[in-house]
């Protein structure tokens, strides 16, 4: 089995007829994923790839049965488009989008609270479940059907760690990018803890980064819980000055705390075996499956 997603989710893509939309709902349709709906207001009754489009969520959702919907959507119109969403009902929301205004997205963490929905960023390469479903970015070509788990806020480190993981023949049961701006949906604690309840996860992968606590939360996470399955971690911006803010909004340190070590000190406490180079992370995960840790 894998988590949140699978063959049998049926996904709708919000910005549809835009060109990353289009072109990242064509990838996904060439991987087997059931894309049964487009979202553009105005271009409802038409097609694009061969998928109805509706001027809104709520209709695809009634018309089609959507569980899912990735979002295409430029940032000064991606929350409103999340709200619709979750309005209309959909279990699962991956938000592509990033540079989402940071109030914007207050707002719709409070809205998800009362929710039933799940988000899956924003600023995410999104969900990929090997031969099964793929939601987002994620490229195509690297993925194996497997039994590793892997959680991160970087996007290319992602696919560095599906590239070892395959290489090592060990593939990936699940693959989420939880994104790294400072308002976001998923975190590592609910992936983990979703890994940990999944059969066909054998192992985890972790991928943080400097900036932000989320680190440090699943560190505590993991230490109060009695067993969880062998997580290696990787914490990227190892030589940022503290202080500097890089790139992502989230990735800011400040009174000791956001920092690589801290992170990495944290992790390591709580029974993680942190590796100091992404090159390690595929063979440190293949040693710790074949040894039963």
């Amino acid at each position: 089995m894998s988590i949140l997603v699978d063959s049998a989710t049926r996904v709708i893509f919000q910005g549809i007829t835009g060109r990353q939309g289009s072109f990242h709902a064509e990838r996904a349709l060439a991987t087997g994923t059931q894309v049964v709906a487009g979202v553009r207001m105005g271009k409802g009754g038409t097609s694009h790839l061969g998928i109805p489009v509706f001027d809104q969520v709520r209709d695809a959702v009634s018309e089609t049965g959507a569980t899912a919907s990735v979002i295409f959507v430029p940032p000064a119109n991606a929350a409103d488009a999340i709200e619709e969403a979750i309005n209309a009902g959909i279990g699962l929301v991956v938000c592509v989008t990033e540079r989402i205004p940071i109030l914007d997205m207050v707002r719709v963490r409070s809205k998800l609270k009362s929710s039933n929905t799940l988000l899956v960023g924003p600023n995410t390469p999104g969900i990929a479940v090997p031969g099964q479903c793929t939601l987002g970015i994620m490229p195509q070509g690297i993925f194996l059907a497997g039994r590793v788990g892997i959680v991160s806020r970087s996007s290319t480190l992602t696919y560095e760690a599906v590239e070892q993981t395959t290489r090592n023949g060990l593939g990936q049961s699940t693959c989420i990018g939880i994104g790294a701006d400072p308002v976001f949906g998923l975190s590592f604690v609910d992936c983990i803890e979703r890994f940990n309840a999944d059969p066909q996860t054998d192992g985890i992968i972790l991928i943080g980064e400097v900036g932000g606590s989320s680190e440090e939360t699943a560190a505590a996470y993991l230490t109060d819980i009695e067993n969880s399955k062998p997580l290696v971690a990787y914490i990227a911006g190892q030589s940022v000055p503290v202080g500097r803010r890089i790139g992502h909004a989230g990735t800011i340190m400040h009174y000791g705390t956001g920092t690589a070590q801290s992170k990495m000190n944290a992790l390591a406490c709580a029974g993680a075996t942190v590796v100091r180079s992404p090159v390690q992370i595929g063979e440190q995960m293949a040693s710790l499956i074949d040894n039963g840790l």
